[in-house]
């Protein structure tokens, strides 16, 4: 995180003399690349450093089965990006948020409506990434270079 806010303090300086409506595309790109290596990720089920989800404990199931975490939080119904000309920003809605919350930070939670409260190993679903920051101040270079 800190090479980000070495980005983030950087690319502010530059983009201080760009007029609001460059910047307002530019956080509009950033924040729809940032919610593409987002799907992905959680898709491969990796966290933003490259290492793996840790594994679910294994479960009885009954009736139809699931193929793998998080397949719908992914979606752009519930991962948005958004935009303004400070900032890029790339959230869940509030209809998933707080399941998200749970297993990005490995919060305490019911398993079910009124089962056993259990604590989830922190899988972050957000993040950001080397490649990321690398793809951010590429894009800040080309709106200054234009």
């Amino acid at each position: 995180m800190a090479d980000f806010q070495e980005l983030e303090s950087w690319a502010s300086a530059l983009l201080s003399n760009v007029d609001a409506k460059s910047r307002k595309e530019l956080a509009r790109k950033i924040a729809k690349d940032l919610r593409q290596a987002n799907q992905k990720r959680i898709a491969a089920q990796t966290d933003p450093d490259g290492t793996a989800y840790a594994p679910r404990k294994p479960q009885r199931r009954q009736g139809a089965i699931r193929r793998g975490m998080f397949n719908k939080l992914r979606l752009a119904k519930y991962l948005k990006a958004q935009s303004g000309p400070n900032a890029a920003v790339v959230d869940f809605t509030m209809q998933v948020s707080r399941i998200a919350k749970v297993h990005q930070f490995g919060l305490r939670d019911r398993v079910s409506r009124n089962g056993p409260e259990t604590q989830y190993t922190a899988r972050p679903l957000i993040g950001i990434s080397q490649t990321d920051i690398q793809k951010i101040g590429e894009m800040v270079i080309n709106t200054l270079a234009k």
